[in-house]
């Protein structure tokens, strides 16, 4: 290992399921360890997700939501994943009407096939979540993911209240 110190430039913003896998794939090093840097420009709208690393088990993704930010309720049927929230607030919401507020620190686990959904809080800072994900299946799609009916459902689609994103001048997580 070098001891150069880590990147403090923005890892790419993905703006496709596409993308996304993509990424990964340049990122995955098998035999070696990957070194990143938390560090986002924050949004005024809309949503963004920067892969910040990624093996053949596991991703970690930086997302971002402005203010009042949502999506829509989905599940992901091959992959367990882990949202920390690094800072703001929102609202996670399961099927039958459930919800739970958590902010700064707290952690949300979802076993692959849990169905939720979450909102940024409106008036809040951005919200800023660290997304550490585990493949069920290594040779079966990662993002795949279903709505409540079980058919596919695309992640970057307006149906899942995707809006184009307007980034911040001089707002940066770090």
């Amino acid at each position: 290992m070098s001891a150069t110190s880590l990147s403090r430039s923005f890892a790419p913003i993905v703006h496709s399921a596409a993308e996304w896998r993509a990424e990964m794939a340049r990122l995955t090093r098998p035999g070696q360890p990957s070194f990143f840097h938390i560090r986002a420009q924050l949004p005024m709208q809309g949503r963004t997700n920067q892969v910040l690393g990624a093996s053949r088990y596991m991703n970690v993704v930086l997302k971002t939501y402005a203010s009042g930010g949502e999506n829509e309720i989905h599940a992901h049927s091959n992959e367990d994943h882990v949202f920390v929230i690094l800072q703001g607030r929102a609202t996670f919401h399961g099927p039958n009407g459930e919800a739970r507020e958590a902010g700064r620190n707290d952690c949300v686990l979802l076993p692959a096939g849990v169905f939720y959904w979450f909102q940024a809080k409106e008036d809040d800072e951005p919200l800023v979540i660290l997304r550490i994900g585990a493949h069920i299946d290594p040779d079966s799609d990662v993002l795949a993911r279903i709505d409540l009916e079980g058919k596919p459902f695309d992640g970057y689609s307006e149906k899942n209240k995707e809006v184009p994103v307007v980034l911040h001048e001089d707002r940066i997580f770090e």
